[in-house]
Parts: structure tokens; sequence; C-alpha cells
């Protein structure tokens, strides 16, 4: 009789406790998120610690409880530096894996390919590569440099320091082509030339004949928008013909590139330019170093793609936080009325724009791999995808005339 009498007792703890598990179930669900990087290929080297600054924020979020108490599960796929492959990897994690957001793409062919998916599919994409502007989705937030924050202000500074005739070199594809557009129109405006514009295909290996030209021409200066592993043999070949004292102002060349390629290092005369830098001397940016090379390993470097991957995450769980959801749409609304303290300084999303407010630097590139910075504005910068300069009409009918010179072969007087 004393046994029946716990019966009642039992079944109503049973019940509770199967209420409670009911209740907490969904608090530890996972919240997935989807990242979308060159793991393989040619902008592999550019592209891994990418992935391990994303990684690296979504640990530090799980460690601290993740994002509305539940914990975020990262799914990574390789897009195989392949615009195709990014797209098809895109529709993979948002339709099979239910994927909150996707992180990732470095070139904008890539961007352009998975904007198309993220549009069919409500979806959102944090962007965090520097890019050419004239585009604005609202399912995108872009929180790499926009024309105004790297492009035009990089060439302004290259120009005042170095002259007024230009060589202009990039990989065969939208980032360089449309930058060199406004290059060209910062160097005309300066009563500059643009001596010559080539482009190669990121799978480019030969320079030979364009540092021949380089040499030939001698320019005040020469604008890189190469980018990936095309920037060893560049330099290789600009060290090999006698050019390393020729300035080369890079967009596609941060710290990671430097470690890699030993040629970077080698020429005496290389800058880039960027928002931010591992040398950046603040407390925050140091503590940043340190979290990342703990992680990773103490011979691994930051860079501002790397700390704008870390950013990345950090915002979107702001923006979770904000709206108490991770619908990707309710992400879109309340993420342009997010900001963070980073790394690199307060860090603000435009609600206009869905930019990122950034600094603009140049560094001068050190043969240990780092970079001598100075300050190119006074301040952060607004984004403005769009130069003023031009209407956005103006801006697209521009751009649908874009041709590509490519060098011919190499004459005698050009090898001299």
């Amino acid at each position: 009789m004393r046994s029946r009498s716990f019966l009642p007792l039992l079944l109503v703890l049973a019940a509770l406790g199967a209420s409670l598990w009911l209740w907490q179930g969904p608090k530890h669900t996972p919240i997935r998120i989807g990242v979308i990087h060159s793991l393989t290929g040619v902008m592999a080297e550019s592209e891994r610690g990418l992935v391990d600054a994303l990684r690296l924020s979504v640990e530090e979020l799980n460690a601290n409880g993740g994002v509305l108490g539940q914990p975020v599960e990262m799914l990574v796929a390789d897009s195989r530096s392949d615009p195709s492959t990014a797209a098809n990897e895109a529709r993979r994690l948002i339709m099979e894996e239910r994927v909150q957001a996707l992180f990732g793409c470095w070139t904008s062919a890539c961007r352009k390919a998975v904007r198309t998916v993220v549009e069919e599919q409500d979806g959102v994409l944090f962007y965090p590569l520097q890019h050419e502007g004239l585009e604005q989705s609202a399912h995108i937030v872009y929180l790499g440099a926009a024309p105004n924050q790297q492009i035009l202000p990089g060439t302004r500074w290259a120009l005042d320091r170095f002259g007024k005739r230009a060589y202009l070199i990039g990989s065969d594809y939208v980032f360089p082509r449309i930058a060199n557009l406004m290059v060209r129109d910062m160097v005309v405006a300066a009563g500059g030339t643009v001596e010559a514009e080539h482009y190669e295909p990121l799978s480019a290996t030969d320079f030979t004949r364009i540092a021949a030209r380089i040499r030939h021409v001698r320019p005040d200066f020469v604008i890189s928008t190469l980018n990936g592993a095309g920037n060893e043999p560049f330099f290789a070949a600009l060290l090999a013909v006698g050019l390393g004292d020729i300035p080369v102002v890079s967009f596609s060349v941060g710290e990671a590139e430097l470690q890699a390629m030993a040629s970077l290092r080698s020429h005496p005369a290389h800058f880039a330019v960027w928002g931010y830098f591992q040398s950046l001397p603040s407390a925050s940016n140091q503590d940043f170093v340190e979290s990342f090379r703990a992680r990773f390993g103490h011979e691994r470097v930051t860079s501002d793609p790397i700390e704008t991957s870390y950013n990345a995450v950090r915002l979107w769980a702001r923006a979770v936080e904000a709206s108490g959801t991770s619908d990707p749409v309710q992400i879109l609304n309340a993420v342009g009325r997010q900001g963070i303290s980073a790394p690199s300084g307060t860090v603000a999303i435009d609600a206009a724009t869905r930019h990122a407010w950034r600094r603009v630097y140049a560094g001068h590139a050190r043969s240990d791999g780092q970079f001598d910075i100075e300050p190119i504005s006074t301040g952060i910068v607004r984004p403005t995808p769009f130069p003023p300069y031009r209407s956005r009409d103006a801006w697209i009918q521009r751009v649908g005339g874009l041709s590509i010179i490519r060098p011919g072969p190499a004459t005698p007087e050009d090898l001299r």
C-alpha cells in the first residue's frame, strides 16, 4: 500500500520533467550559420584565415552562453575559388542545412553569385571584403570598404606621394575592372595619366611581359588589384627585372599574403590601403591578435578581412539579440541599428546602405610581414557605394561599357 502511495507523486514528477525538457529543448537547439570560403584553389591562401576568424568569434559567443541562450553551430562549405560552386553551396546551406545566415566570399564574382541565392531565398550574407561598390542589396551586409573607404582615398594618397603617372594591373574579374575605372577617374581629375591598364586571370603565373612593360614605361607608381596566388609571381617578376624600387599600392594584399609570399615582403616599396592592420597599437587590437594566435598558432597573422570576419559574427549576434529571433528577414531589419567595439575601433552599419562605417589607413610593407601604418582619414568614414561624382544611372551605363585590355607579346623595346 505504501508503494502505491508514491505512484501519483512519481507521475507528477515525470510530467514536470517532460515539461521542463520541452521548455528547455529549443533553448539548447543550435542556431546554424553557414560559411562559404575557398579552402582549395587560387584564393585558399587568402581565405583560410577568414574561416578561422569566424570560428573564433563563434567559440567566444558560445563560451558566453551563445545567442538567445542557444549555441551557435558553424557549417563550413568550400567554394573552391569558383563563383558557381559558391552559389551552389549557398543554396544547399540555406535549403538543406537550414542555416539562418551566411558569412563569406572574397571576390566580387563570388559575392554576386551568392547574392542571387540569398535574394531568392530571403537569406542574408555578411560579406567581409572591400569591394568596387555600385551595388546595394537588401540581403547583404557589406562589412568591407566601399570605394570611398579604400579605392578613392588610396589613389589620392598615391598621387600626392608618388606622382601623376600610374600603371594599373589587376585580376580579370569584376572588382579590379571597376576599381580601376574609379582609379582612372581620380588620376585624370588630378591631371595625371594612366600609362597602361592590364588584367590577368586569377590563375596567372607568368608576369614576365607585364614586368618588362612596367620597366619600359617606368610609371611613378603601380596600382595593383591582383588577388590571390597571382601576387607572388607578379612581385617576383618585378624584382627579377630590377623594379624593387617602384612603388606598388595594393588593394587586395594584407598580412596573410605577405606571410605566405616571400616576394611581397622583399619589395621595399610595397604599400597597401585598408581599414585595419595588425600593427594598430590599441589595446583591444592587441587582445584580438593574442586571442587569434593563442587559438590558431603563434605564427599566424591577422588582417583587415580577418578582423572584419570576426566582427561579422558579433554584429549578427547583436542583431539577433536585438530582434529576439535569428530569422534572416528580422536580422536584415535590425542590423542597420547595430554597432560594436572592435579591434579596429567602433564599427557601425549604415542603415541606408547596409555598409559599414570605416577608417582608412595606408601601410608600408615590412620584411617581417607587417606594415608601418599612417592614417589617411581623420576618423571613421561613412560608406558611399555609388561615388557621387556620377549618378547611379550614369555609373550603370559606364560600367556596361567596360572592356578588358590584355598585354600582347613583349616587344624588343619592352625588353631593353
